[in-house]
């Protein structure tokens, strides 16, 4: 654990950097939780799509709107890719720029991925790194104009597992504090789900993100504990889902078990689904019709 010297140190140099636009910070400020020292290195590749993998350092990168555009509200970005790579730009970095221009904070975050050999629990490591990095955006929320209590959080396809697992499990303490930001909360104030992976289900999930996070093997107790559907309570915060009907990769049926256990929760949950777009579309722009999503996003936000 830090000292408090540290503590403080370490604060001040979040203040300093507060204002800064596209500023990344590392999201742990001594050792990272649940690590296996390992010769592995972050790999990043440049395509149609910036994809990292094999992430070792995790991050959160701040997008900032002017001051003067800024209306409190923040959301942290999980961008999918299966939990073996992030599509960091692609489902990350665009969108922090277009919550921007609507006098939104975007947070992408660059998390763990569990199909790495760094971690000695590897199916905690993306939720490890999810709790942090809320706890620092409410920690920075006065020196980046946030209202603390306006931090919401969105995640596409894995990313959007990991965002629902975020909302769902936010009152299990998967690591030790490190540091006075270890004490804040962990509930987001509201989560927007893009084609997200809700349940690992056989039946139902995305395979390759279930056997990425959990195992070829995994227990009855650990499909059950990562079955978002099945964790939601009174408590998940309001919902907003978005996810096209011919969805080849992860099943619109995610969404509509979500949808269906935050209505018998008597949860807000705003759901649209569209005929066509496939996996994966971002925002969808070469789809007329679903290239909408992005505006009632907006304006849901706006009603949050």
């Amino acid at each position: 654990m830090l000292k408090k010297k540290n503590v403080f140190g370490f604060l001040f140099f979040v203040m300093m950097i507060g204002n800064a636009q596209d500023t990344i910070m590392p999201l742990w400020p001594s050792e990272i939780p649940n690590v296996i020292k390992n010769t592995q290195k972050e790999i990043k590749e440049y395509t149609n799509i910036l994809r990292i993998s094999k992430v070792q350092e995790p991050t959160i990168e701040v997008y900032l709107p002017s001051k003067r555009n800024a209306n409190g509200q923040a959301m942290l970005i999980f961008p999918g890719g299966g939990y073996k790579i992030l599509a960091y730009d692609w489902e990350g970095t665009d969108m922090a720029k277009f919550l921007n221009s609507k006098g939104i904070a975007g947070i992408v975050v660059k998390y763990r991925l569990p199909d790495s050999n760094s971690s000695s629990m590897p199916h905690f490591a993306p939720l490890q790194d999810a709790q942090r990095a809320i706890k620092m955006v409410r920690a920075n929320a006065k020196a980046w104009n946030i209202n603390a209590e306006k931090v919401g959080i969105m995640g596409f396809s894995a990313g959007g597992h990991l965002a629902a697992t975020l909302g769902t499990h936010f009152n299990e303490k998967v690591y030790e504090n490190q540091d006075a930001i270890d004490t804040l909360s962990v509930r987001p104030n509201y989560m927007a789900l893009i084609y997200p992976v809700i349940t690992m289900q056989d039946s139902t999930t995305h395979k390759g993100s279930k056997n990425a996070l959990l195992g070829e093997k995994p227990t009855k107790e650990m499909v059950h504990h990562f079955s978002t559907e099945l964790q939601v309570t009174d408590k998940t915060p309001p919902t907003f889902l978005v996810h096209a009907t011919d969805d080849a990769a992860v099943p619109v049926e995610n969404s509509l078990l979500f949808y269906k256990a935050l209505k018998a929760k008597k949860v807000s949950a705003t759901l649209f689904i569209y005929p066509e777009g496939g996996h994966g579309f971002s925002f969808g722009y070469e789809n007329e019709f679903l290239k909408d999503w992005t505006h009632q996003l907006s304006r849901w936000l706006a009603s949050q």
